[in-house]
């Protein structure tokens, strides 16, 4: 109740100061990110030439990573997939003896109110704005091998997650990279390998998991509220400000508090968008085979308007990163506070994530997009070529949409938040002081977020995500093989029958 009364008196005695010289607030907050934004940018996606084709380093990283984790664990995203549902759905769930805090389909639903947010709609807007149709191809193909990624991850989260004394949990590639490392005599390399992850997981959480989804809420509120004439335009501190509050309210209560939430709001807010996707690909459903047409050949034959195909297979990696999360180590700090005692069973349960959020909500995203022909247009993009999208079936839906952003919005700025306090006290101690400092500093930038440039925002976003992966991948690629391990002697537990079934 502290924590809650702290936030919120602070956040509203911000009011004051803004209101005084609220004209060009917006304005001033790009003026200071543009240039911090372009250096970090610059820094994370150094070029690499391969064959005279200049490539960004970090998604070849990310991309060699999750097709190697998929031969290595033995095609895992499929062998494992029916299994995966089986223990979401609770069929192999003991009583509750297990360790750790949520059940597997609160832990699900938590990481993937993280990644099932506006990379899904304003996202793949913005890849098929840059990179054409064809980067769904490379989208869906990064969501598939991305599973196996995740999967190493989040098994890793939960075998070397620290229970404290309250029952609580900490976990994530902080834990891995320390505790995993050091078992191999790697202390001093895991220490600093965790410390940067921290480090850039707090950028993180501060960029893609509030600032963008701040940024991209506001766009649409403004939008659907009048555009110029809306009481917003121009005023995002405003928009952010009460964002702020909402989340603060929520955040104050940790995992368990968010995990209410989202097993609430994600169901919802998934249904709600995947209803109106399916019934505009429906409505033109003799359509369906010239889009997929024009999807694969934009992948491998696209316009030089797009950057060939090397342009266009980057933009679709590059935003199904940014959308699935799979190798950049923020998801297993959501599953790591699972109650389990079965470390493999929640790295499988992790590798729907990918499947749901790039494979099924993206692609159905850029189905809509494509069909409705709006992305050869110039001057839209984001979410407001989403809506558009929508709006030419649905005259009604920007409406709607505007409900659900602001629900994948919420969610994900609150399930980022725990991402980012777990990163936050690893490096600065649990306690009060720790607590509400962070959640202070994370609903300040979603102040922040709502003001600034789009661009800007997504350059900020990308800069400090790709970042984790990072440490995170060096941290999977050592410990890959007790994964494995592990994984083969599960697989043989449950042929044997050792493994019982509870419903």
């Amino acid at each position: 109740m502290k924590q809650h009364f702290v936030i919120t008196a602070f956040l509203i005695q911000l009011l004051v100061p803004f209101r005084l010289f609220a004209r060009g607030i917006d304005e001033h907050i790009n003026d200071v990110m543009v240039p911090l934004t372009a250096f970090m940018f610059k820094i994370i996606f150094f070029p690499i030439s391969i064959g005279g084709i200049s490539f960004p380093f970090i998604l070849l990283w990310l991309i060699v990573a999750a097709v190697g984790f998929t031969v290595y664990m033995g095609f895992v995203n499929v062998r494992g997939f029916k299994h995966a549902i089986e223990l979401v759905r609770g069929v192999y769930d003991a009583p509750d003896s297990q360790k750790g805090e949520v059940s597997h389909f609160q832990a699900l639903t938590a990481a993937l109110s993280a990644t099932v947010g506006l990379g899904n709609i304003a996202g793949v807007a913005v890849a098929i704005t840059l990179g054409g149709p064809g980067a769904t191809f490379w989208m869906i193909l990064g969501g598939l091998f991305g599973m196996s990624s995740k999967f190493v991850e989040c098994t890793l989260g939960v075998k070397y997650r620290k229970i404290n004394e309250d029952g609580s949990v900490s976990g994530g590639p902080m834990y891995y990279l320390s505790r995993g490392f050091a078992e191999k005599g790697f202390a001093g390399l895991g220490k600093i390998l965790a410390f940067f992850f921290a480090v850039m997981c707090i950028g993180g959480s501060f960029g893609l998991g509030n600032m963008f989804q701040a940024n991209q809420a506001f766009r649409q509120t403004v939008l659907v509220t009048g555009g110029e004439q809306s009481v917003f335009y121009q005023q995002g501190w405003i928009f952010g400000l009460i964002m702020a509050i909402l989340v603060g309210m929520v955040i104050i209560g940790g995992i368990r508090s968010i995990v209410r939430v989202t097993t609430k709001l994600v169901p919802f807010m998934v249904a709600i968008y995947i209803a109106a996707a399916l019934f505009i690909i429906f409505s033109h459903i003799t359509e369906l085979p010239r889009a997929f047409l024009v999807i694969v050949q934009g992948a491998f034959a696209p316009e030089a308007l797009y950057g060939g195909v090397v342009g266009v297979l980057i933009q679709g990696l590059r935003r199904a990163a940014f959308s699935n999360e799979a190798g950049i180590g923020s998801s297993p700090i959501a599953h790591a506070a699972v109650k389990t005692d079965e470390p493999v069973t929640e790295g499988l349960v992790a590798l729907l994530e990918p499947f749901l959020d790039t494979v099924v909500i993206c692609t159905m995203t850029a189905l809509v997009i494509i069909i409705s022909g709006l992305y050869t247009e110039q001057g839209m993009d984001g979410i407001a070529l989403t809506s558009k999208a929508f709006e030419q079936v649905i005259f009604w839906f920007p409406y709607i949409l505007n409900v659900a952003v602001l629900l994948f919005a919420f969610s994900t700025m609150i399930a980022w938040s725990y991402y980012g306090l777990k990163a936050w006290t690893y490096i600065f101690g649990e306690g009060l002081s720790s607590d509400v400092s962070y959640k202070l500093l994370f609903c300040t930038f979603i102040i922040i977020g709502s003001a600034m440039n789009l661009q800007v925002v997504i350059d900020f976003s990308d800069a400090m995500i790709f970042a984790m992966s990072f440490p995170n991948i060096i941290g999977l690629y050592l410990l890959a093989p007790g994964v494995k391990r592990d994984l083969d002697t599960y697989f043989e537990r449950l042929r044997q029958g050792e493994i019982g079934r509870y419903r």
